[in-house]
């Protein structure tokens, strides 16, 4: 008997001691945590307590647009565009560029760019952060980015072939005075040729009304060709992949309905500029899904239909670079076949 009294003492002690420990180490029950590595983000604070998330290619599998917040501090009018036609503002985006900086986002409020109410509608949109993109979705984002440069131009050739030089002005300022300090930083990463100065060149030449026209002519090819060199930074087999392409082409429509959205106002084409540079957009985004075409019939025939019919479809909002008096087809539908390619494309990018 007093062996067995002296194992439950023991047992006692035993099971006491236990929960003395467990109680000095909180974390003994919680299960391991996720190594840092998996984590697709990182919000390390950079020396200047600038705060800077990293975005990997997981982050940003959606497409350029899904995901990823404006920056109201830094981003492109193209990119402040999207909170335009959320809200259909005119010249929204430009007076959010004109009250920065901002040290959070509802100093929009407090400088009076908008209303409570209507912040209440973007609030998910914005951000101050900077994002630090890494990967495919690095390259991803610099290939539109110089997509939207190229848009511009094509649509500015278009204007400069009717003579409406001082039209076409605009749309080759914007890729030297927004885009090209967002590629800057990356030129020389991909050891590209910087390609301000000829970008500079050719607006000069369209500010001082583009009387010259054989230099006019030959200070375009060039910017366009500096401008198809630097997309030539990236691997000629990632360029042509559906894969890869058809995000660039989800990005650059994405600024495209944005920009439409933002032109019209009350059943009227009220901003010839967003009109026109969405039209560069499409064309480019046209000529890139004409090269990838082939290849993804091969793949996904039924797919590469489908893009190719709202593509097609979506077009027809642009039937020139001169706005028409009555929008050809209403927002709505415009969003709505952007959508459709976007999803279609997703059946690539993000398969199942």
């Amino acid at each position: 008997m007093k062996r067995l009294y002296k194992r439950i003492a023991y047992a006692l002690m035993a099971l006491l001691f236990g929960f003395i420990v467990a109680c000095n180490n909180p974390t003994a029950d919680k299960p391991p945590e996720k190594p840092a590595a998996e984590s697709n983000l990182s919000t390390d604070k950079k020396p200047d307590d600038k705060s800077a998330t990293e975005a990997s290619p997981s982050a940003h599998s959606g497409g350029h647009s899904m995901g990823k917040k404006i920056n109201i501090n830094d981003a492109i009018l193209s990119e402040l565009d999207k909170l335009e036609g959320k809200l259909g503002i005119p010249s929204l985006s430009n007076k959010i560029q004109s009250s920065r900086p901002y040290t959070k986002t509802e100093d929009l409020v407090s400088k009076k760019v908008i209303d409570q109410a209507q912040f209440d509608q973007i609030k998910d949109m914005v951000t101050i952060e900077e994002v630090k993109l890494v990967g495919e979705a690095k390259d991803i984002d610099y290939m539109i980015k110089l997509g939207l440069m190229k848009g511009h131009l094509i649509v500015a050739k278009e204007l400069i072939d009717l003579k409406k030089i001082e039209q076409a002005e605009p749309h080759i300022g914007h890729p030297v005075e927004e885009i090209y300090a967002d590629v800057e930083e990356q030129l020389n990463e991909r050891k590209v040729k910087e390609f301000k100065t000829p970008l500079i060149a050719l607006h000069d030449q369209v500010k001082a009304g583009g009387k010259d026209l054989a230099k006019l002519g030959n200070d375009f090819k060039t910017s366009m060709k500096s401008i198809e060199d630097a997309i030539a930074g990236l691997p000629a087999t990632q360029r042509t992949s559906p894969k890869f392409a058809l995000q660039v082409i989800a990005g650059l429509l994405d600024s495209a309905n944005s920009e439409y959205t933002a032109a019209i106002a009350n059943g009227k084409i009220a901003q010839a500029v967003e009109y026109q540079d969405s039209r560069g957009f499409v064309v480019y985004s046209q000529e890139l899904f004409k090269a990838i075409q082939p290849e993804l019939i091969k793949t996904n025939a039924s797919i590469a239909t489908s893009i190719a019919k709202s593509l097609a479809d979506v077009a027809k909002a642009w039937p020139a670079p001169i706005p028409p008096a009555a929008p050809v087809l209403p927002t709505s539908e415009v969003s709505k076949l952007v959508k459709s390619i976007e999803s279609e494309s997703a059946k690539i990018t993000q398969p199942a």
